[in-house]
């Protein structure tokens, strides 16, 4: 009878020494694969620019993303790029987002090719993307038409392209270009505006304006707008021209616009240098915009791969 006792109790333990060994083997075959799922993460980098009617204006955004896409998908962490345009025009953001979200993407970069800070950055794009609601935005985007799409995919949104060294070094390039004798030069910088961020601009245009002077000698320069703070007329590229010229024989007129739009570089503010009685010896303007720039291409490239880092770090973690 103990004989019969002992050996259940040995079958006893050894069953349970059996369900442990199994367990173990189990856990560490499940927890490589929990992790090959937290780690697995399919990435995509969407530019979103203004929108226009013009097709040399998204030309341009499309050799933007052209020029940086093998660079941003060398590393292996971005599985592909795309360029949508937040009004006017298709491939719209929600276009996009919609492509991305069939296509299996966990998460998308939105790079925003914006100049600066407005409503369109705050409000109207995380609006579109369902990271907000503003009241003011949905309004506008149902007059306009524009589709909004909460996307499945996670969406990170970058900073805006307003970092100062590459706007500075851009408007001293284009300054260069156009300059001949600096002491009787004035430099007007033409903006799209924007009312409620006035300071913002003006800002970023007087860092770019000292650095033109700091490295040319152009002691003096104005700004002038050309978008709807001004309701897309040329007058205040025409005063802004005038403002100069009563200090300097020479104005040169540089639009600060992302990409070449033949109404504004062409219609408004050559509309507006044409005001000025004696401009074809007085302005020196080339209808010309911030892009094409290997400096703003570097700094997508720069950003994406920074975000991208940031998501698998996150995910590892």
């Amino acid at each position: 009878m103990y004989r019969t006792i002992f050996l259940k109790a040995r079958l006893i333990t050894l069953f349970f020494f059996c369900l442990l060994w199994l367990g173990a083997c189990t856990g560490q075959r499940k927890e490589p694969e929990e992790k090959q799922k937290r780690i697995e993460k399919k990435i995509g980098v969407l530019l979103i620019s203004h929108g226009s009617h013009s097709e040399t204006w998204r030309n341009t955004l499309f050799e933007l993303e052209n020029n940086v896409r093998d660079r941003i998908l060398e590393k292996g962490k971005v599985s592909g790029t795309k360029s949508a345009f937040m009004e006017y025009t298709e491939p719209s953001i929600a276009t996009r987002l919609k492509e991305f979200d069939q296509e299996g993407y966990s998460d998308v970069i939105i790079v925003p090719v914006l100049l600066t800070v407005s409503s369109h950055s705050f409000d109207d794009i995380p609006t579109i993307i369902g990271l907000k609601e503003n009241p003011e935005s949905i309004e506008m985007l149902k007059l306009e038409n524009i589709e909004r799409y909460t996307p499945q995919a996670n969406v990170h949104i970058a900073p805006l392209l307003d970092f100062n060294e590459i706007l500075q070094k851009n408007m001293l390039r284009r300054a260069r270009q156009l300059s001949k004798n600096p002491e009787d030069e004035g430099l007007v910088l033409i903006g799209y505006g924007s009312e409620p961020y006035e300071k913002e601009w003006a800002e970023l245009f007087n860092k770019a304006a000292e650095h033109v002077e700091e490295h040319t000698g152009i002691d003096e320069y104005t700004v002038g707008w050309c978008g709807h703070i001004v309701r897309y007329a040329p007058d205040s590229t025409t005063t802004a021209i005038k403002r100069i010229l009563e200090k300097k024989n020479t104005a040169i007129v540089i639009p600060a616009l992302v990409a070449l739009d033949e109404n504004f570089q062409v219609r408004i503010i050559g509309g507006g240098i044409e005001k000025i009685k004696d401009h074809k010896t007085r302005v020196r303007y080339k209808p010309d915009a911030i892009l094409p720039d290997p400096e703003v291409e570097q700094w997508v490239v720069d950003i994406t791969r920074q975000y991208s880092n940031n998501i698998f770090n996150e995910k590892a973690n």
